[in-house]
């Protein structure tokens, strides 16, 4: 599998911080689209997520997670012709499990911010074995998170989580962890 850590901003890259052998232009154009997608994802779950909380509260933002997240990402993957979610090694939703490829990427993300908090959220592009691209991004946990991702849930928030997600593990992170990432896959050429 050949590897790309795109941990950089894409202007660190083009500025010559990286030789031109280390990163091909395909490859930064590809972070490039990968994390422009992602950051797509990211700000419509966002926008979505705050207009949520500030209508309903964590209860509609569970929707939001439960509904919206989903279409956001068909959307996505539409417009860009690419697989396009979320996965984490605490899973709240089991249909975002990680392949073995999106759980090494995502430790590597965990030491990485364990280390010491890095300007950006990590980020990596790689070409797996059959010849699909992947570009991952680290979702960092922040403070408004905790209402439904902290240690100490609302008993109505953590029953509806209960109720949509029996076998939910996402609970009691902490602000500035890794809660998981935006993973994007392109076909093979």
């Amino acid at each position: 599998m050949k590897t790309t850590f795109v941990p950089l901003t894409l202007a660190a890259i083009l500025a010559g911080c990286l030789s031109a052998s280390a990163v091909s232009a395909a490859e930064v154009d590809r972070a490039a689209e990968g994390r422009a997608i992602a950051a797509g994802f990211g700000a419509e779950l966002r926008t979505a997520l705050q207009s949520a909380m500030a209508e309903g509260g964590p209860l509609a933002a569970i929707r939001v997670c439960n509904e919206d997240a989903p279409r956001i990402a068909r959307a996505a993957a539409e417009q860009s012709g690419a697989e396009v979610g979320r996965t984490s090694t605490r899973l709240r939703n089991p249909d975002n499990r990680p392949d073995a490829h999106e759980q090494a990427v995502l430790e590597a993300f965990a030491a990485e911010l364990a280390a010491g908090a890095p300007e950006s959220p990590p980020s990596r592009l790689d070409t797996l074995p059959d010849g699909r691209v992947r570009f991952m991004s680290a979702i960092i946990v922040q403070p408004q998170c905790l209402g439904c991702h902290g240690p100490d849930l609302a008993e109505p928030v953590a029953q509806a989580i209960d109720r949509l997600y029996p076998e939910d593990e996402a609970r009691g992170y902490q602000p500035g962890e890794l809660r998981g990432a935006f993973t994007i896959t392109w076909p093979a050429d």
